[in-house]
């Protein structure tokens, strides 16, 4: 279920990153092209391996499972009062669709 919720949450966070990167530019990556050719792109392929060093690191130190809870409970950390039973229903249904 944890992978489940996770892979659900990192699907969610790409669709709406692909429809992002069209319309906002970070300062100092104006030239790189959007799609996946910033990949292969100089400031570019510099911004994907710094994503991928600190998303590496949140995942193995920040964002760690607590046994005590049920899978893929970090809370509320926005704190929005919006996770409860509803919500993980529509967010597991979403990341399954």
């Amino acid at each position: 279920r944890a992978a489940e919720i996770k892979h659900g949450r990192v699907a969610m966070m790409a669709a709406l990153g692909a429809v992002v990167q069209h319309y906002v530019k970070f300062p100092g990556f104006e030239s790189v092209p959007s799609g996946l050719a910033a990949v292969t792109s100089a400031p570019g392929s510099y911004g994907m391996v710094a994503l991928f060093l600190v998303s590496g690191a949140l995942e193995l130190g920040v964002w760690t499972e607590d046994p005590t809870k049920e899978p893929g409970n970090f809370g509320d950390p926005a704190g929005l009062g919006q996770y409860n039973d509803e919500m993980r229903a529509r967010e597991l249904n979403n990341g399954r669709f």
